[in-house]
Formats: structure tokens, sequence, C-alpha cells
């Protein structure tokens, strides 16, 4: 069985998927790879942002379910998501595009062996940018070309992502017994594991926390987050050594861009095992990438019926060209 290779997408959830795709698109400048529907719940919208081809694990995506509540931050949730950017460098002019920005956020800040800076969007859900400067291990994807940042300042990928859980040594039996990973740090509350080669694209952060209250699941929170496998075949094995553990999973789940299997590891904590392809260049072409709406072949003969529930996105940017921002 080969082992999880690291991130390979974050999945949260979002009260308007418009000013969503303002935001990534023209604050963050990562690409909208794939504009496409819960296959789960039609009537959603789900934005994929990844860099500039859409490779596993650079991948932040969203639903916005009609009507949902806004959610709340506590413990037992994947309270935050990483970002990758190249350099300490790139840190300092995203603080300072934030400033310009108005975007609400930390200071530079020490990680275990990473410098990084937190921030938040209009939602209140909750991001850092992880430095790849000394970086070793899992190689991170390309910034968006012709996106709004400068490439040595763009976000490559995803790093790790940041779990809270009031029942540590549980949640770490799960990490290291289960999934393969292995505790290699840790600083107060907060305990770092990592997997496979290693480095910011192939952690997890486990800071244990049994004082907050539960936190409540709604637009601003995480829905899941993906781990990234090589093949279908992987799946298929790592679901009998979930389920040989003890833990629930949903089997085999076509999602046409790529495998998956779930399975929940703690109280509203949500994780995914997914493939790492085909991909999103399956069914349109690299220069028009989430311009129009995608639905995998068995949902395209609900087309007429979908596009009559979701409203019409202008995600067309091959036409446009975008500045770069030197700040």
């Amino acid at each position: 069985m080969n082992p999880i290779r690291g991130m390979h997408h974050v999945t949260a959830i979002t009260s308007s998927a418009e000013k969503n795709y303002e935001f990534f698109t023209y604050v963050l400048g990562m690409r909208l790879v794939k504009k496409t529907v819960n296959q789960d719940d039609i009537q959603t919208y789900h934005l994929f942002f990844a860099d500039d081809e859409g490779n596993a694990g650079t991948d932040m995506t969203f639903f916005d379910f009609p009507g949902i509540p806004k959610g709340s931050h506590g413990t037992n949730e994947i309270y935050k998501t990483s970002l990758r950017v190249p350099s300490d460098a790139a840190l300092e002019y995203w603080k300072k595009r934030f400033d310009r920005l108005g975007i609400k956020h930390t200071e530079i800040e020490q990680q275990f062996d990473v410098k990084t800076l937190s921030f938040s969007d209009f939602d209140d859900q909750k991001y850092q940018l992880v430095s790849d400067e000394n970086n070793n291990g899992r190689v991170s994807g390309k910034p968006w070309k012709d996106g709004p940042i400068p490439s040595e300042y763009g976000i490559t990928g995803l790093g790790p992502v940041v779990v809270r859980v009031a029942d540590f040594n549980f949640f770490k039996q799960v990490l290291e017994k289960i999934f393969m990973y292995n505790e290699v740090s840790s600083e107060a509350s907060l305990h770092l594991f990592e997997i496979d080669k290693g480095g910011n694209g192939a952690r997890i952060i486990v800071e244990h926390n049994d004082e907050l209250p539960p936190a409540r699941q709604g637009y601003g929170t995480v829905h899941h987050a993906a781990l990234c496998v090589d093949e279908r075949e992987d799946l298929e094995k790592w679901q009998r050594r979930i389920e040989q553990f003890g833990l629930q999973t949903s089997g085999f789940v076509e999602r046409f861009y790529f495998g998956s299997l779930y399975t929940p590891v703690a109280p509203q904590v949500l994780f995914e095992l997914a493939t790492a392809g085909p991909g999103f260049m399956e069914d349109e072409p690299y220069e028009t990438l989430g311009e129009k709406l995608s639905l995998p072949p068995f949902l395209e003969s609900q087309r007429e019926q979908i596009e009559s529930q979701v409203r019409e996105i202008d995600t067309v940017r091959s036409n446009k060209v975008i500045e770069k921002e030197y700040e």
C-alpha cells in the first residue's frame, strides 16, 4: 500500500460564491480551475482554487450552501488552512498587501521551523501563509502565471491544516496508527505531524484544546480536509485498513476529477482520501480552466435543471489582462 503523500485539498463553506471568487482571484491570486456543483447537493456551487495547473495538493475549495448560518470556531474542528508561498520575503509582500487592502492579519510569526502570516477572509475563515524558504520535502505547485501576484510571491499550494481537538491522545493514535503520520515536534499545545517526504505539503498541526466550546459548522468554517494518495487501488487498501481499526468510511466515491474515500476521524473532523488524478483538465483545456460550469458525465443529463438552480457567475479571465501588483 502506497503511503499518503500529504495534502490534496481543503473544502470550506462560504456565504457567497461571488465574494469568494473575487477574494481568491483578485486578492490571493489563486486560479479558479473548476466551477462545478456539489455532487451530493446539486443546487450548491463547488469552486476549486489552485495553482496554475490545478495540481493535487494545491487546491482550496468551497461550497455555498443556500441559507446556511454562520459557523463558530472552537475545539473539534479543522480550524485553519495553510497556503504555501516561496520565501520569507513573500510574507513581507503579503503583509504590505493585506495592509493596503484592509485584510485582517497577524504579524509574521515563527511556527515550528517555518515563518507564517495568519489572516482571515470576509467570512472569518482562518488561513495562514507559510514560507517555503527552508522547506525540504514535498514539492509545491506553480503560482498562477496570469494572476495579479508576481510569481516570486505567489501562492503555490497547501501547507498543513491546523486541527483543534479536545481528545489529543485519541487523535494522535488515529494519525500515527491508522494514517501512519509521525509526530516530529511540539510547541506548547501544538503538535506537528509529518508523512512521506515531509515538509510543508505533508504536514498536519494538531492543537490540543479542551477549554473552548465545540465548534459549530457553517459558513466561515472548514467542511473537510483531503489527503492525497496515488490511485484508486490505494483507496481500496486504505478503506480496508481504516475499517480494521473500527472507523467508518463512505466506501469509494467517484468524483470524476479524482476518486474519494471519506472517514470521520473525530467529532466534527472529517477526512477524505483523494487520488492525485485524473485532474481538472479532463473536461476543460488549460487556457480556459474554470470559466464554464463543468459537470461530471454522470450529472451532464441534469445540466438544464442544474443551470436553472444555480445562478450565473462570470468567471471568464482568458480574455482579460490582469496586471501584476507590486506592493
